[in-house]
């Protein structure tokens, strides 16, 4: 089959599947096409939709590739589907980012870096499939092991754990301290 055909089929494949696709399922599918022009296909997709002014990119997510709305779209989506987006309190955010960036982790873990209960977050997460369930800690009381989920990276379009933002990149997007430059106040009044 000709390799305009290939780019034809893989797209339509990408259009019907709710999830991202990866290369490996792609190839399991069309295992009458070479692995290598799957590939090619691919990266040619990409770069079609990279240099057109369509509403739709392809982009490689969550360890596959998945059409998607261009983001300076968003505002006419949400008119569509009278749709606020995702919302995250501050505690699912602490939670989400510990372990997104300590995983595996267990919940004992997670509520000592935040220092309070995070049952209720836990189960919320859960609920959403932003985190799954890896197992249990070969420990006393066998307690749960927590990691994020391939929905967790296509929510926050990630092709993998490490797309995270580094603690540097963090850092520089921080506003600078004010105060960093003062001297630090005595914590009790001395008395002469």
């Amino acid at each position: 089959m000709a390799g305009k055909s290939l780019k034809a089929i893989v797209e339509s494949l990408l259009f019907v599947h709710e999830q991202p696709l990866s290369l490996d399922r792609l190839a399991l599918i069309l295992e009458e096409f070479e692995r290598a022009d799957i590939r090619q296909a691919l990266e040619e997709l990409v770069a079609d939709y990279e240099g057109s002014e369509r509403g739709i990119v392809l982009v490689q997510v969550a360890g596959g590739y998945q059409l998607r709305t261009r983001p300076e779209q968003a505002d006419y989506l949400r008119r569509l589907n009278k749709t606020k987006g995702v919302k995250f309190s501050q505690s699912a955010l602490e939670t989400l980012a510990i372990i997104a960036y300590r995983q595996p982790v267990t919940r004992a873990e997670i509520e000592y870096l935040r220092g309070v209960d995070s049952g209720g977050v836990l189960k919320n997460l859960l609920e959403k499939k932003l985190l799954k369930i890896l197992g249990k800690k070969d420990v006393p009381g066998k307690p749960l092991i927590y990691g994020t989920s391939k929905e967790f990276l296509e929510l926050f379009d990630l092709k993998d754990l490490s797309s995270l933002p580094t603690l540097k990149e963090i850092q520089e997007l921080a506003p600078p301290d004010p105060f960093a430059d003062q001297p630090a106040l005595p914590l009790a009044a001395e008395e002469t």
